[in-house]
């Protein structure tokens, strides 16, 4: 399994780069997303994944970790394939697509090209508690959150406490200026639960 390719970005189009690599190029099928991320570079690093079936070995290259990671999940689901998974993340960033499968928000989903009203209720169905305990936030790309905060919030996931409700007793503590050591900052968020 190839987990990511490094070298310089020979061609960029918007659904496809190919991806110099001491001399040997990769072509990889990319997200709108990822385009828009890799546009302004001439180099760079992108995880990859390689989907093969019988009549084709197809490498996707993705800008962040959660951007693979969210098209693995759509992948699972019986009827979303790699090409209606690539669609789904050109359309929407993985935390977007996350949240409206967390919520049960139809509506969203099957506004994207290629997703019905069964598609979408599929997803929802067989994603939902999946994607409630994961984040899928560009996080490694640009942190919005502080990293002690964000280790808080992990753990406090770990524990089995939904992400939501993490980010909320997190936000709680740091406002109320109890933080301290990682340690502190999870006992007190358990505390503002």
């Amino acid at each position: 399994m190839i987990a990511f390719v490094r070298g310089q970005f020979a061609v960029k189009t918007p659904a496809r780069i190919v991806v110099d690599v001491n001399g040997v190029g990769y072509d990889l099928q990319v997200s709108l997303h990822t385009y828009s991320a890799i546009s302004n570079k001439d180099s760079g690093l992108l995880f990859t994944y390689l989907h093969i079936t019988e009549n084709a070995h197809t490498l996707f290259g993705f800008a962040e970790l959660a951007e693979k990671e969210m098209f693995l999940q759509l992948i699972s689901v019986s009827g979303i394939g790699a090409a209606t998974a690539r669609m789904m993340l050109s359309g929407m960033r993985p935390d977007e697509i996350a949240r409206a499968i967390v919520q049960g928000n139809t509506r969203q989903l099957e506004g994207i090209k290629g997703i019905g009203k069964k598609s979408a209720e599929r997803l929802i169905v067989e994603l939902k508690d999946k994607l409630g305990k994961q984040s899928f936030d560009a996080s490694t790309a640009a942190p919005a959150i502080p990293s002690i905060d964000n280790d808080a919030i992990n753990a406090l996931v770990a524990l089995g406490i939904g992400r939501s409700m993490a980010e909320n007793a997190v936000k709680k503590t740091m406002a109320a200026a109890e933080g301290g050591s990682l340690e502190d900052i999870i006992k007190q968020s358990l505390k503002n639960l």
